[in-house]
Parts: structure tokens; C-alpha cells; sequence
């Protein structure tokens, strides 16, 4: 007698979106991030505050007049969620956070990711660049 066998088809959860390069795309990127992880019942205050940073970025230093930025959240079988923000500007990548700047008014943003991700890193795709973030699936809130 041979069991059968049954294969589920579990794939993963994305979700992306085209946002403006502006405060504005900015902050509605980390509302949209809110919105999505609730919806997969994943809230999460750290992919929040990473995708804050990685928005903000992408609208400051990785602006083209005209061009948008691009948020993708992926959820993967086993349940880390990848935070993907690409924007136009692949001749800006940005550098190893240093921690002696944590009191400069400003680039902290890639010192708060790393805070925050269990791995983090930059793709280079010529013209642009992907920033991205990874969770690891239960990993405590800091």
C-alpha cells in the first residue's frame, strides 16, 4: 500500500508599489508597510521603522526629478520578511554606517537599519540600486 502523497503550493506573500520621491511618498510608504503587515497579521514596529529610513533615503539622496521609488515587502515560506526599496539613482551608493556619527544631525538612517534588520545590503542594478532589509520570522520587537 503506498500513502498518498499531497504537495501544497505555499508561496511567498509580495507586495510593491511606486511611490513619488518626496516626504510625502516617504511617510505614505511606511503607512502602506503598516497596512500590509497587518493584513498578513505581521505587525511589525522594526519593518516600520526600516522602511521609514529606506524611504527617506530613497527621497532625499536617491531622487530623480520624474522618477519614483519602488517599495517591495516579501514574506517567504518560512516567514522572514524582505524590505526592497529601489530607486533611480544607482551612482549613489550609500556606505557602511559609522557609529562614531551617531551624534551627527544627520546619516543615521543606515545605522538604525542595521539596529533594527538581521541582515541588510545594497544591489547594484545599472541605473539603479536596491536597498534592502531582512526579519527574521519570530524575532522579538527591540
Amino acid at each position: 500500500m503506498n500513502p498518498e502523497v499531497t504537495q501544497t503550493s505555499v508561496r511567498a506573500r509580495q507586495f510593491s508599489i511606486l511611490l513619488s520621491a518626496t516626504r510625502r511618498g516617504a511617510r505614505l510608504a511606511r503607512l502602506l508597510t503598516e497596512r500590509q503587515l497587518a493584513d498578513w497579521r505581521l505587525p511589525s514596529e522594526s519593518a516600520e521603522h526600516i522602511v521609514a529610513e529606506l524611504a527617506a533615503n530613497a527621497a532625499l539622496h536617491g531622487r530623480v526629478p520624474g522618477r519614483d521609488f519602488r517599495l517591495t515587502l516579501t514574506l517567504d515560506v518560512v516567514g522572514t520578511l524582505r524590505i526592497e526599496v529601489t530607486d533611480p539613482r544607482g551612482d549613489r551608493l550609500p556606505g557602511t554606517p559609522d557609529p562614531a556619527d551617531l551624534y551627527a544631525e544627520s546619516g543615521r538612517g543606515l545605522l538604525i537599519v542595521a539596529a533594527y534588520a538581521d541582515r541588510w545590503g545594497v544591489e547594484e542594478c545599472s541605473p539603479c540600486k536596491t536597498v534592502w532589509a531582512e526579519l527574521a520570522p519570530g524575532r522579538g520587537e527591540p
